[in-house]
C-alpha cells in the first residue's frame, strides 16, 4: 500500500499556479465592470434619444396629415362662400357641386359612407333611433336618418337608422 501524504503532488502544484495566473485580479474585474456599465449607460441614453425622436416624428406626421386635410376642406368652405352669393337658380347646382367635391375629398382619404338601407340591422355599425312597423322583414333597416362613415374599414361614425318591426297584426 501506498502511504498518503497531505502535501500536494507536483502536478497539483502546477495546476494551482496556472489557475492563479489565469484568474482575474480585482482590478481586472473592476475595469470590466466599469466598461460594461458605461456601455449600458450609453445604450440607455441612445434608446431614450431614439424614443424621443420617434415621438417628435409621429407628432410632425400627424400635424402634417391634419394640415393637408384642412387645406383640402378649405376648398369646400370657399365654395360655400361662393354659393351664399349665388342667386336661387345657381344655388342648388352649386350645393350639389360642393357636396360632390366634399365627398371626393373624403374618398381620397379613405372615408366612405356606409350603405345601410335594406340590409339587416348591425348594432356594431348602426344605432337604431326607431323601431317601426313596415312591409319589410323584421330587423331590416328601412330608413337612414344620419349616414354612417368608415375609414379604412373602421367605423368612425355609426349610422342612425330606422329598423322594421315587420307587419303588425
Amino acid at each position: 500500500m501506498k502511504e498518503e501524504t497531505s502535501e500536494p503532488t507536483e502536478r497539483q502544484q502546477d495546476l494551482a499556479e496556472e489557475t492563479d495566473a489565469a484568474s482575474p485580479t480585482l482590478e481586472d474585474l473592476q475595469k470590466a465592470y466599469d466598461d460594461l456599465n458605461s456601455r449600458y449607460l450609453r445604450l440607455a441614453a441612445d434608446f431614450d434619444n431614439y424614443r424621443k425622436r420617434m415621438a417628435r416624428e409621429i407628432e410632425a406626421r400627424t400635424t402634417f396629415a391634419i394640415e393637408d386635410f384642412a387645406v383640402e376642406l378649405l376648398e369646400v368652405v370657399d365654395n360655400f362662400e361662393r354659393a351664399e352669393k349665388a342667386d336661387g337658380a345657381g344655388l342648388r347646382e352649386g350645393m350639389e357641386q360642393i357636396k360632390k367635391l366634399f365627398m371626393t375629398i373624403l374618398d381620397r382619404h379613405g372615408i366612405k359612407p356606409m350603405i345601410c338601407r335594406d340590409l339587416p340591422f348591425d348594432p356594431e355599425r348602426q344605432e337604431a333611433v326607431a323601431y317601426v312597423p313596415s312591409d319589410a322583414e323584421e330587423g331590416i333597416v328601412i330608413d337612414e336618418v344620419i349616414c354612417g362613415y368608415c375609414m379604412q374599414d373602421k367605423v368612425i361614425r355609426c349610422a342612425k337608422v330606422v329598423v322594421s318591426k315587420g307587419l303588425e297584426e
